[in-house]
């Protein structure tokens, strides 16, 4: 694996002179050369230059099937001629105002037909999302405490910058998981307000919340991804959702679906309705927007309540604003149809089955898993059910490994140890064929000497 990792590694970096003299010229004045630490990449990063569909191509030419898809924002594709069109129909006629349009009441509606939620708000950001709903849950409990589940990601305001990536031998007793900040900056105040619990043990779960109560800090909210996104992909176990709402309601614990990364990737209502089980409040972003900067927040009459008397002040310049509101539009309306859907699905079964096939023909220590537009292959021996287990069997080099192998024969992925691809709607059947033709030339390489 390592003279692997070496030559793949020599390889781009010999392909991506264009990304070196860019990040060389970027480090002037961008902070690390980039926008984002998540862009981040020893040597360099990666610079893009367009996409076009299902396709982008690198300052150097390199033209990839992107299976990155932005971080999952771009399950509509690159430039959709729909979501273009809707762009350019709007810019004439004014994309600013800070103020309220038609548009937006139209995908309102059409976000609470989706998802069996009432009553919405708009922010720019999953970040942004994220960090309004626990204020919105807070007000309406009258509590401070966050409970969140360990290792996942929820945007990069403070309160949820707590118990993301944390060494095995940091992560604490499952039973009283430890509080950490997600790099430097975090208040420790605010880190010991935000309580994490293993994901995929309601048990666990609810004799957390019994004792903070017995201490009078009674969470306001459980913010959770109901699919984990952030360690390629870990699925909820059969019941587990549906005790997890059962146990919020008990409790009067505001429950948050974070849907940022599942969302329109995976049905049209979400997770939401792909699972079955309806939160009191919900977030959006990433692929709402169809590239364009747009979240949402959704929920019941009841907590969202205290948005519309006043008690909660949720503001934001851009919220709605018009040219992203005229993308969201066409992208829910247009765009993500059933037929979408049903193209993802077929898509993902294809991916999934070919990707099964090479792990059992080489006997790999891993395994395939997804839905509808995402999905990934776990380089683990053993089932991934919650932050602890992923930290102590995942295949860190591998996944590595693995990117490098993907970006030298034309496939760009998410950089990093998730390896979670996300299909768009203009995916075809070659270029899953070609993700799954890649990663059989690596299972060769690693087991024929």
């Amino acid at each position: 694996m390592r003279e692997l990792t070496a030559r793949e590694a020599a390889r781009l970096d010999a392909r991506t002179q264009g990304s070196r003299a860019t990040y060389e010229r970027a480090g002037r004045h961008l902070s690390g050369g980039v926008a984002s630490s998540y862009q981040l990449r020893d040597p360099w990063p990666i610079y893009l230059e367009r996409g076009d569909g299902p396709v982008v191509w690198d300052v150097d030419g390199n033209r990839m099937w992107d299976f990155h898809n932005g971080f999952g924002s771009m399950v509509q594709g690159h430039a959709h001629p729909a979501i273009g069109r809707a762009i350019a129909e709007r810019y004439p006629r004014g994309t600013h105002f800070a103020a309220p349009t038609e548009d937006a009441i139209v995908v309102g509606d059409e976000l609470a037909r989706r998802w069996g939620l009432p009553k919405w708000r708009y922010t720019n950001s999953g970040s942004e999302s994220t960090m309004d709903a626990i204020r919105i849950a807070r007000a309406y409990t009258g509590r401070d405490t966050v409970m969140k589940i360990f290792g996942s990601y929820h945007g990069h305001h403070d309160t949820v910058m707590v118990s993301i990536g944390v060494e095995y031998d940091k992560i604490g007793d499952r039973e009283d998981l430890a509080s950490l900040a997600y790099g430097a900056g975090i208040p420790d105040a605010t880190v010991q307000m935000t309580i994490p619990v293993p994901f995929n043990d309601a048990g666990a779960m609810e004799r957390r919340i019994v004792r903070l109560t017995a201490e009078g800090r009674k969470p306001a909210c459980v913010i959770m991804e109901p699919a984990m996104m952030n360690l390629g992909v870990v699925l909820p176990e059969p019941g587990y959702l549906a005790a997890v709402r059962e146990i919020t309601a008990r409790h009067g614990i505001v429950l948050i679906f974070d849907e940022v990364k599942t969302g329109l990737t995976i049905a049209a209502g979400g997770a939401t309705e792909h699972f079955g089980v309806t939160p009191d409040l919900v977030t959006l972003a990433k692929a709402l927007g169809g590239g364009l900067p747009t979240g949402a927040i959704g929920g019941t009459e009841e907590v969202m309540s205290v948005v519309a008397d006043g008690t909660v002040y949720q503001v934001g310049t851009y919220n709605g604003n018009p040219l992203g509101m005229a993308a969201a539009r066409a992208n829910l309306l247009e765009v993500l149809t059933p037929d979408a859907y049903a193209h993802l699905d077929h898509l993902n079964a294809r991916i999934l089955a070919g990707c099964t096939d090479v792990v059992e023909r080489h006997h790999l220590p891993g395994y395939a898993v997804g839905l509808a537009s995402k999905g990934c292959v776990t380089f683990s021996p053993v089932p991934i059910v919650d932050y602890e287990s992923f930290k102590a069997n995942q295949d860190a080099e591998l996944s590595t490994l693995a990117w490098l192998f993907n970006l030298n024969r034309g496939i760009f992925m998410t950089p990093g140890r998730e390896e979670e691809w996300t299909l768009s709607v203009t995916h075809t059947d070659e270029a899953v064929d070609a993700y799954v033709a890649c990663f059989d030339e690596l299972a060769h390489a690693l087991t024929t000497r």
